[in-house]
């Protein structure tokens, strides 16, 4: 970090990240950068030449304002942060002082991003100009992102919080970025409540069946309530393994009974499979894992494109999908695909069967029906997170398609297990 940021702020521990970033070898491509509690950039490792980019990344998928909650709280544990393209980030501040700075190491892939996959995550963030710049640069820097395997990424990580703040501590006090309260631990197997992974883990296999390619939150809720498979015994590795194993039989059935051929579905998770058994590093099974998830929710998602539609069409369909969390204006599907309001909802009508806004609307209760299925969350919360304008609003919607209210759904939904 440059000598006029430490001038003006350093303290004992900060001078100290110098050090650490000596140790690191330069070639990993290991980021520290530091932030205002406003959210304000103070400095950074980065390179000049990629930071204007990353930096838009972090602020883009929501980084800085997670940054902020987390800094709200009274966590002193580091806290990972992701992203829907699988980014990945880690936060974390000094104990000893006020938290007026907010240190981020990242961004980082944990294994070398799939241009195909990648263009398809962003497509989304194209409705906007500057955004569709960005997302162009991003794919022509894309060997400049930085890839550093999860096991190293948080191995530094960890040497970076001790470093600010004098612990010792080990990458089992990670947190992940969803974790409902700080301080947050997934429950040891004895205790976990097997009824809520019961439920996160069908909402999950859920997303596969759909190809649903908005997965995030459901993927995070189901493996902070459980680790994976109880198996009693001391090597972890071979815990890891087994659940992975478990995890890809499970995930393979729900593509197959979502319409992907066998032909397709075994080989791929038996590549899986393999690529588990011979991985001798827990970091790597973890990515193995979410890569095998990623595969197997795309292979469904692209049997469910409708050969019929035209690009424009098929885009507005991907971009609602992913955007169910925040409100879809007809105008932003309008920019997306270069047409008029006008001409978009006549043509997507014209192609679908569905008016544009009642394909939003019923897109937003099929999310809902899944989440009263799978989790516990009050009708409220489901409003908010499902960008509804109000909670009455949602309710109205949700009786004038299904016939119930939602309550009466969920109810129904118990009544049937």
């Amino acid at each position: 970090m440059t000598d006029s940021f430490l001038q003006e702020h350093i303290t004992h521990e900060e001078q100290s990240l110098l050090l650490l970033e000596a140790m690191i070898p330069a070639g990993e491509n290991f980021y520290i950068w530091c932030f205002g509690k406003q959210g304000n950039y103070l400095d950074s490792s980065c390179p000049e030449t990629l930071r204007p980019l990353l930096e838009r990344a972090f602020r883009l998928f929501g980084g800085i304002e997670k940054a902020q909650v987390i800094a709200q709280g009274e966590s002193v544990y580091p806290h990972l942060i992701g992203s829907p393209i699988g980014m990945q980030w880690a936060v974390t501040f000094e104990t000893k002082r006020t938290r007026d700075l907010i240190f981020v190491a990242g961004p980082v892939f944990y294994s070398d991003p799939d241009e195909k996959m990648l263009r398809e995550a962003l497509q989304p963030y194209t409705s906007d100009p500057e955004n569709a710049q960005w997302v162009r640069s991003v794919l022509r820097n894309l060997d400049a992102l930085p890839v550093i395997p999860y096991t190293i990424f948080t191995r530094y990580v960890m040497m970076m919080h001790n470093t600010l703040t004098g612990h010792q501590l080990d990458i089992s006090v990670l947190l992940t970025p969803t974790d409902p309260q700080p301080g947050f631990r997934p429950q040891a197997p004895e205790k976990r409540d097997r009824t809520k992974v019961y439920l996160a883990e069908r909402a999950m296999l859920s997303m596969v069946r759909n190809g649903d390619i908005n997965y995030q939150s459901a993927l995070t809720q189901s493996s902070q309530m459980s680790p994976g498979v109880p198996v009693r015994g001391k090597d972890p590795l071979q815990q890891a393994r087994v659940s992975i194993i478990v995890f890809t039989s499970l995930v393979c059935r729900a593509a197959m009974e979502g319409g992907l051929s066998p032909e397709i579905a075994y080989p791929l998770g038996d590549s899986y499979i393999e690529a588990a058994i011979n991985s001798r590093d827990t970091g790597e099974l973890n990515a193995l894992a979410m890569s095998m998830y990623h595969d197997f929710i795309y292979q469904v998602h692209q049997l469910h494109r409708n050969p019929d539609y035209s690009p424009a069409i098929q885009k507005c369909c991907d971009y609602i999908e992913f955007s169910l969390d925040r409100p879809i204006s007809i105008h932003a599907l309008a920019v997306l695909t270069g047409y008029t309001d006008y001409y978009l909802t006549n043509k997507f009508k014209k192609e679908t069967g569905v008016p544009l806004f009642l394909y939003i609307r019923n897109a937003k209760i099929d999310r809902a029906k899944l989440l009263l299925e799978t989790t516990d969350l009050s009708v409220r919360d489901i409003s908010d997170r499902l960008a509804f304008s109000s909670p009455n609003y949602f309710i109205k919607c949700f009786h004038e398609l299904t016939g119930d209210s939602p309550a009466q759904y969920r109810q129904k939904q118990k009544k049937r297990k």
